[in-house]
């Protein structure tokens, strides 16, 4: 059973920077691709990022290009989102997800697997 786990989340103010983290515990994704979603109260789940477990390729949503970095430990089997100069509109709960494929999605619906989510919070 494929199991993600996330941490990391808090209250920062604006400017501040958070790292993700996304425990996986399964090998499974070694040849998959892994994203990062978020959801703010009353809004649908949106693309954040996302990256090839193998090859390392990322995708990024425009409104954090340049502000937020996708990346995994194969090691330590974690997937990570590094977010810089974060923004009160980045505030919302993220979710790491997995999908059964090394194609990058942006769709929340191709995704299979998912995490618990974890809160960040960006005061102004």
């Amino acid at each position: 059973q494929v199991q993600l786990v996330e941490s990391g989340g808090g209250l920062v103010q604006a400017g501040a920077s958070l790292r993700l983290s996304c425990a996986v515990s399964t090998r499974t994704f070694n040849n998959n691709a892994m994203g990062w979603f978020r959801q703010a109260p009353g809004k649908e789940r949106e693309f954040v990022a996302a990256i090839t477990w193998f090859g390392g390729t990322t995708i990024y949503a425009e409104a954090v290009k340049g502000r937020f970095a996708i990346s995994r430990d194969k090691a330590k089997n974690t997937l990570y989102l590094q977010m810089n100069r974060l923004k009160p509109e980045d505030t919302a709960v993220y979710y790491c997800a997995g999908r059964s494929s090394s194609v990058l999605r942006t769709d929340p619906r191709d995704y299979a697997y998912w995490g618990q989510g974890t809160q960040v919070t960006v005061s102004s």
